[in-house]
């Protein structure tokens, strides 16, 4: 399954292109189709997004060709919803940042490329959308290559493909089309079909953070989603944060090995207090507890964040209380400029540190994502406040 999200400035034609992708790829549900001329209501859900004609929330739509399943996350454009494009991304396997052909680089297209980045999204492809309306001229297509391959290099991403289409018309999203013959390379569907998922996980080092403990009897399965690696009947165990060691005895599937990112059930050699929010891992390859975190965070409160604030820090399946102990400085994604700041107002992106109040068992973000990742809750309303990235 490859998860892909789409994202961009207000009209370069996101929902426009997933109702295409969709029509063309014969993915609509038999009452969709009578109302497939408004290609770009197809995924939007909200009364005010179809009242206004944008995309406010992320939209989930699930579809499937022979080759492969498909998970798309509309992400909206407007900046006062740069959150929700950051909640969208951050899952994705793969990001599709369109770009208007006539306009180029936008603000928004520039804040959604570096959102990307940070978020270490796998890989990433710019559509030059709206070709038709240049005359699908290979002139404009290439200056915006140039322009969007220029914002890159200072991002620090690699290898980011291009395709010109026109969601309007459907050239090259399903179909490769004969109006660019210029352009040699796949279609949408084809780059999407041939594109690598998970990021490699089950590669990484073994991560298995505990969500349940299920009693049979005498006998304790310990559940959870392998985040990273591979583990195999046999292996030594770390049980973090309080060190103690065993070993895998079954798995409850039956085999001899599981792989990330799969949900498992482990069968431990010893009678040992494990619960919800520890974390298993190889003792060679265990990440260190900590009670200080420094992270990147986009904060998504409506309240600003502030030094001496009180959260709760969730990491994996694992709650603690934290105290924002300083905004070391907020990131202007528009610059990549690093501004002092005494406060992260809503979707700000800045460095921060946490004190903690119980020890966490994080990863770098850089080196994996599942376990580098952690939200920031606000103790009395129990909302999402903020969502890190741990440096």
């Amino acid at each position: 399954m490859l998860r892909v999200a789409t994202a961009g400035s207000v009209d370069d034609g996101k929902s426009t292109l997933i109702g295409r992708l969709l029509h063309d790829s014969k993915s609509l549900m038999a009452d969709e189709i009578g109302t497939a001329a408004d290609l770009a209501r197809l995924t939007d859900g909200l009364r005010a997004e179809r009242e206004q004609g944008i995309t406010i929330d992320v939209a989930y739509r699930h579809f499937a060709t022979p080759r492969r399943r498909f998970v798309l996350h509309d992400c909206p454009g407007h900046a006062q919803y740069t959150r929700n494009m950051a909640t969208g991304a951050s899952t994705a396997d793969i990001a599709l940042v369109l770009v208007d052909a006539r306009r180029g680089m936008t603000e928004q297209s520039r804040r959604h490329l570096a959102i990307a980045a940070l978020l270490g999204v796998p890989s990433v492809t710019v559509l030059v959308n709206k070709m038709d309306l240049v005359g699908y001229e290979e002139e404009r297509f290439d200056a915006v290559v140039r322009e969007v391959i220029d914002w890159s290099a200072r991002l620090g991403l690699q290898d980011v493909a291009f395709i010109p289409v026109s969601a309007l018309h459907g050239d090259n999203v399903v179909e490769r089309s004969s109006a660019m013959p210029w352009y040699g390379g796949e279609s949408l569907l084809e780059h999407l079909e041939a594109a690598p998922a998970g990021n490699g996980a089950a590669d990484g080092p073994a991560r298995l953070p505990i969500q349940y403990v299920i009693r049979n009897g005498d006998e304790r399965w310990y559940a959870g989603r392998l985040a990273g690696g591979t583990l195999e009947i046999g292996d030594e165990l770390l049980v973090l944060p309080s060190g103690t060691r065993t070993r895998v005895r079954a798995f409850e599937h039956g085999g001899d090995t599981a792989a990330a990112p799969r949900s498992i059930a482990v069968a431990l050699t010893d009678e040992l207090d494990v619960g919800r929010g520890d974390l298993l891992a190889r003792p060679a390859e265990a990440p260190e507890p900590v009670r200080e975190l420094s992270a990147t965070v986009c904060w998504l409160g409506d309240e600003p964040a502030r030094p001496g604030a009180r959260y709760l820090i969730k990491h994996t399946t694992r709650s603690v209380p934290a105290k924002l102990d300083a905004i070391e400085h907020r990131l202007d994604v528009t610059t990549l400029e690093h501004e002092p700041a005494d406060e992260l107002e809503l979707n700000a992106l800045g460095r921060v540190r946490f004190r903690l109040g119980h020890e966490l068992v994080p990863d770098p973000y850089d080196q994996l994502r599942a376990t580098g990742a952690f939200i920031v809750v606000d103790e009395t309303t129990n909302d999402t406040v903020g969502a890190g990235m741990v440096t």
